[in-house]
């Protein structure tokens, strides 16, 4: 058994696998996932678990170089936004709209699906390296 980082193998295979600029998504309960990307369903209950803990979580353990979210966010999840400000204040983050995200994630490595219901609580995240 690992002793520290993600214990989910599904994730952790995933983000052993990235390469340079490859991207996982992380998103609430509503996000539509296609069908050809693999779908790592952690949602539990409504909220269960939390987009900031996978978040968390994912930016622990993956090198993250840049970050994608819906322009929306901005007015509409105030308060994920400034999380995701202050856990990502050192990389890029781009703004698209939200019908632009939806076709960015059709390129995604995996969508890691949450319990979060509150409005845009998805992001993007593409793959850095370490060295």
């Amino acid at each position: 058994m690992k002793r520290h980082g993600i214990l989910n193998s599904h994730i952790s295979k995933v983000l052993t696998d990235l390469g340079h600029t490859d991207s996982i998504v992380i998103a609430d309960a509503g996000l539509p996932i296609p069908a050809h990307v693999p779908r790592i369903d952690l949602a539990l209950t409504l909220g269960v678990p939390s987009f900031e803990d996978v978040v968390k979580a994912v930016s622990d353990d993956m090198v993250v170089e840049h970050v994608i979210l819906a322009s929306e966010i901005q007015e509409k999840n105030e308060k994920t936004l400034q999380y995701l400000n202050q856990t990502f204040s050192e990389r890029d983050i781009e703004f698209v709209s939200h019908e632009q995200f939806k076709e960015l994630t059709k390129h995604a490595k995996a969508v890691i699906r949450t319990g979060e219901v509150t409005p845009y609580a998805n992001c993007i995240l593409k793959a850095g390296v370490i060295f």
